[in-house]
This record gives C-alpha cells, sequence and structure tokens, in this order.
C-alpha cells in the first residue's frame, strides 16, 4: 500500500446503506490524495451494518469494533489505535457531511500553518440545513463552552475533523470522555497543549434522525461539567 497519508476514523452505530456511504467516502478521497485509509468502527450496532461493512472487499477500507455500545468518543478513540497516516481525520457515518470538504481543510492547514482545522456551523461561508431546535441547543452550548473553557471556537461539534497526528498522539491518552462531549475534551486540551486551531467553513445537510434527546442533553451537560472539574479543580490532566 505504500506510506499512508491520511487516515480516515469512521465511527459507526447502526448506519443505513453503509455499504454504499462508504464506497462513495473511498471514490472521493482517493482524488484528494491515493494514499488513504478508511478506518470504519462498530460501537456495538444493533443492526447488520456491521456485518455488511465487512462485506466490502477494498483493502483501504479496514472495519473492526466490539460488541457493546460505548459511544462515538469511544469508538474515535479505538480506531487511533489503528491509525497509520501523517494526517487523520474524523468524520460521521452517514451523508450529512461531504468527504469532499477535506480538501479546503487541508488547504487551510497548510495556509494558517494549524495543527487542527475543524468544521463549523458558525463560520460565515457554512451553508447548513437541520432544525431549529438543534440549532438554539448547539448556540447555548457553544456559549457555555466559552464561559468555562475560554476555547476560541465557536462550534465544537460539527462530524468532520482533520489533525496532524502529532496532535493527537499527545492529546489521545488523556480523553477519558467516551460519549457526546468527546469533541469538547479533545479541543479543550488541543488549545492546553498549545495546538493551533482553526475553524473551516462546511456544508451540512441534515438526512438522518438525530441521537440527541433529553438524556442526551443531561450526559453532555454532565460530561461538561466534569472536563471543567478535571481541569480547573483538580489539575487532573497536568498530573496524569
Amino acid at each position: 500500500m505504500g506510506k499512508v497519508k491520511l487516515s480516515i476514523i469512521v465511527p459507526m452505530y447502526n448506519s443505513v446503506d453503509i455499504i454504499q456511504d462508504l464506497r462513495e467516502v473511498s471514490s472521493i478521497i482517493k482524488k484528494i490524495t491515493p494514499n488513504y485509509e478508511i478506518i470504519v468502527i462498530n460501537d456495538g450496532s444493533k443492526n447488520d451494518c456491521f456485518q455488511e461493512a465487512k462485506k466490502i472487499k477494498n483493502k483501504k477500507i479496514k472495519i473492526y469494533g466490539y460488541k457493546k455500545n460505548q459511544g462515538k468518543g469511544n469508538a474515535i478513540k479505538y480506531g487511533f489505535n489503528f491509525v497509520k497516516g501523517d494526517y487523520v481525520a474524523f468524520l460521521d457515518s452517514g451523508r450529512d457531511l461531504d468527504p469532499n470538504q477535506l480538501r479546503k481543510f487541508f488547504k487551510i492547514m497548510e495556509e494558517e500553518k494549524a495543527d487542527i482545522v475543524i468544521g463549523s456551523k458558525k463560520h460565515k461561508e457554512s451553508k447548513v440545513f437541520y432544525p431549529i431546535s438543534r440549532r438554539i441547543m448547539s448556540g447555548v452550548y457553544q456559549i457555555l463552552n466559552k464561559l468555562l473553557f475560554n476555547l476560541n471556537v465557536r462550534d465544537t461539534q460539527v462530524g468532520i475533523k482533520l489533525f496532524k497526528k502529532k496532535a493527537l498522539d499527545k492529546i489521545m491518552p488523556k480523553i477519558v470522555i467516551k460519549r457526546f462531549a468527546f469533541d469538547l475534551e479533545l479541543l479543550v486540551l488541543a488549545n492546553k497543549y498549545g495546538f493551533k486551531i482553526v475553524e473551516a467553513p462546511i456544508i451540512l445537510e441534515y438526512k438522518f434522525k438525530s441521537t440527541i434527546n433529553i438524556r442526551s442533553v443531561f450526559w453532555i451537560l454532565w460530561d461538561t461539567a466534569a472536563i471543567f472539574y478535571r481541569l480547573k479543580i483538580l489539575k487532573w490532566y497536568d498530573r496524569h
């Protein structure tokens, strides 16, 4: 296969049309770089998407997983164990976000000399189509994050991000959160360690049913408070 430039981690939970989805991702990414791998992590899906994904005959697409659902963050952290690329992207399964947007992310990373480029719904050039309820929740959550962590980031949660691997080598061992606040903890640590984070415009077309509900909101806030406690009170990230 040769040297891998880009590793894409795709967390998967009860995905629909996963074969078509991964084939589309692969056909798009190979136009950005021929030296890539797609690492799919099944996060304890209850449907047959794991079995379906394993039917794909493509050496660039690697399928891993575990039986118990533990959360998107856990799936990404698990997937990082298999990464061989110099650059690492996170991409949600489904087709809400076009992976071709990573082409622009690479350009921004080079021009801005950034370590991390993240998709942002708040970027002035972004085109987003998703429910008003999600817009309100997202806006309130980002205000909270600004107050708690003074992050110079307007949107932590979009499911497309690009990293230099050396940044993740430093950050990943410290990550504790397994579910929805994983992105926040990762970016809080990136900021703490002095990595340069730049936001990029995205096109987001909301297609699939959200997993966010009242119970999820509770755990997002609980985990956010836990990150604050570890960072500001315990100074846990300095010790571990």
